[in-house]
């Protein structure tokens, strides 16, 4: 059995209890370890075989886990925040169907989440945006046409940017085009839940210059919306006038 698990965001005890469960009785594991911090391996048992995925290709990846299941060991295969953003499992997955092995998927807290949480704010404000919208900057990745920056902002919806900080001028540029203004609130949160946490805040106006200043290049996410400073309406789950299955509404 290979468990693709999500690390969660940083801080090792954000990862579920399914997901540390997982690690502490795999054989073999093996890590995103430019990005999942090293101490979970803390919690590997004695002569567990552990791998870096850093240095190595999808076909050595593979490789390792078909090893595995031929010597019937569980394989625990790391990946950073929640694997299904930016996780490139898909095709990790495909080749394990392939060759007939079983996996499955352990989900974990995401960095944009946990970038919310870091600057606590809540990105679903009644009357302001019930919509997330989770993207990245093109680079080395392409990005579909239609799914460019300046289109995606055009929604005014709340917005989490991955992996594009070290773009952070054409990034301002392109928001500046969707949403029509310049005094958008933002924020971008260096490795949030990490040690070494950095948080910076600002508008599209001025947060080129901050982030420089903190000297924040990658590792990073970029909030954008009015969700991160401005008045909002009451959520209707909590007021006594609204009624629902749970609650009369009072008179």
């Amino acid at each position: 059995m290979v468990s693709f698990v999500g690390a969660g965001p940083g801080d090792v005890d954000l990862i579920t209890i399914k997901g540390r469960k997982k690690i502490e009785a795999a054989e073999v594991v093996i890590y995103a370890g430019s990005l999942v911090a090293k101490e979970h391996m803390n919690f590997c048992k004695a002569g567990a075989e552990i791998y870096n995925s850093a240095t190595m290709t999808l076909e050595e990846v593979i490789f390792v886990m078909k090893k595995a299941n031929e010597e019937n060991k569980n394989v625990v295969r790391l990946h950073t925040g929640d694997p299904s953003i930016y996780g490139a499992i898909k095709e990790q997955m495909d080749k394990l169907t392939e060759l007939k092995i079983e996996f499955e998927v352990i989900p974990g807290v995401s960095s944009f989440t946990a970038s919310a949480a870091a600057i606590k704010r809540e990105f679903t404000l009644p009357g302001i945006s019930q919509t997330v919208i989770i993207t990245r900057m093109e680079g080395r990745t392409p990005v579909p046409a239609k799914e460019s920056l300046e289109l995606l902002a055009a929604h005014k919806a709340s917005m989490s940017i991955f992996l594009s900080a070290q773009s952070i001028e054409a990034v301002v540029e392109k928001l500046k085009e969707g949403y029509e203004r310049e005094d958008v609130p933002i924020a971008v949160v260096y490795k949030a839940t990490w040690e070494d946490e950095k948080i910076v805040v600002g508008t599209l106006l001025d947060i080129v210059s901050k982030v420089k200043e903190a000297e924040i290049k990658n590792f990073a996410q970029i909030l954008v919306g009015d969700f991160i400073d401005t008045n909002y309406e009451r959520s209707k789950l909590y007021d006594p006038t609204f009624a629902h299955g749970f609650r009369e509404a009072s008179k």
